[in-house]
């Protein structure tokens, strides 16, 4: 074990306790104190950490990916569903539920959500976490009297459906090159999903960056400039 913590760069605490919660499978026994671990092995702390320190998820919430990984009887569209919750509820969260008969009236936000699949043509299951998120936001929106905001929620609709298909495309391509090997397929569905979300917000840091000198040209912009002392891009 000494020898797979020097190579993750994971101290050895930490990797007893990944076997301990299941996250890491135990390596082959070569005496009753000493296991061999090989390459297999390496790749699934390098998972585990990518989930947890880039994909920011609790433990529980990484171990619950990595078994649905191993399941071979879900379909990868479970998968991306198990991934999709991890990335969303957090532990205590208190996401609101789509609205029954005997419930409350639908929000604004929930209506606009409503209309919005079906002007699209989208067919989204009612526990889908991504509608309670945006019910959310447009909540807020409204109750923060952002008319503008609410306005532009085509164009970022239409901006998730690139990201989606990009996303897809990229299942899709690891079904290719592996002439359908399911693990490999879920292994993009979970990495792409759990990290692609950092992705994302990363690239939007970076194009509202460029936007703004783009749209706002004057107003401070060399005072901006100037704290841009080494730019990356």
């Amino acid at each position: 074990m000494s020898e797979l913590s020097t190579t993750t760069g994971v101290p050895v605490p930490t990797l007893k306790y990944y076997l301990r919660e299941g996250l890491l499978h135990g390596g082959e026994r070569t005496s009753p104190n000493q296991a061999r671990y090989d390459s297999s092995h390496v790749a699934r702390v390098r998972l585990i950490r990518a989930l947890i320190d880039v994909g920011d998820l609790p433990v529980a919430r990484a171990a619950e990916v990595l078994a649905a990984m191993e399941r071979p009887e879900l379909e990868l569209s479970h998968i991306f569903g198990i991934a999709q919750r991890s990335v969303t509820e957090r532990p205590g969260a208190d996401l609101p539920t789509t609205p029954t008969e005997e419930s409350r009236e639908p929000s604004r936000g929930e209506r606009r959500i409503a209309e919005l699949c079906a002007r699209r043509g989208w067919r989204v299951h009612g526990d889908n976490p991504g509608l309670a998120m945006a019910t959310r936001v447009l909540d807020a929106y409204e109750a923060l009297d952002q008319p503008h905001l609410i306005a532009a929620l085509d164009d970022y609709a239409e901006a998730a459906e690139r990201i989606a298909a990009a996303d897809l495309a990229t299942v899709a391509a690891a079904g290719e090159r592996t002439r359908g090997d399911r693990a490999a397929m879920a292994n993009v569905v979970v990495i792409g999903t759990v990290l692609g979300d950092t992705l994302a917000a990363g690239l939007r840091r970076i194009a509202q960056e460029v936007e703004s000198y783009r749209l706002f040209p004057d107003g401070g912009t060399e005072t901006r400039r100037a704290d841009r002392q080494d730019p990356s891009c």
